[in-house]
């Protein structure tokens, strides 16, 4: 449950980020907010169903479920990086490349 918990105060804080910088989203703070909440969204869902079916803890927390939580933030941010310098907001690639 540390995984959700975990998850969940990444997409507040993003929200948040992103909220305060719009409506400039230069930096696709949209998208990476967007990705914690679908995965937060759908853990929430996926474990309250588990736990209806199969019963034992709801909470859940414990050092493994510390690992996966900074896990999936730091997969988040790295497919966040990505798109970002696929998008290129300042043009820093595309200069580079120009040269």
């Amino acid at each position: 449950m540390m995984w959700l918990i975990m998850t969940l105060a990444a997409a507040v804080i993003t929200t948040a980020v992103w909220y305060i910088k719009s409506p400039n989203d230069k930096y696709k703070l949209g998208f990476l907010s967007l990705m914690f909440w679908g995965a937060s969204i759908m853990w929430l869902v996926d474990h309250v169903i588990a736990y209806l079916q199969e019963g034992g803890e709801f909470l859940e927390i414990n050092q493994d479920a510390t690992l996966l939580g900074i896990s999936v933030i730091i997969f988040g941010l790295l497919v966040w990086e990505i798109v970002l310098l696929a998008s290129d907001p300042k043009g820093v690639i595309k200069k580079a490349l120009t040269k």
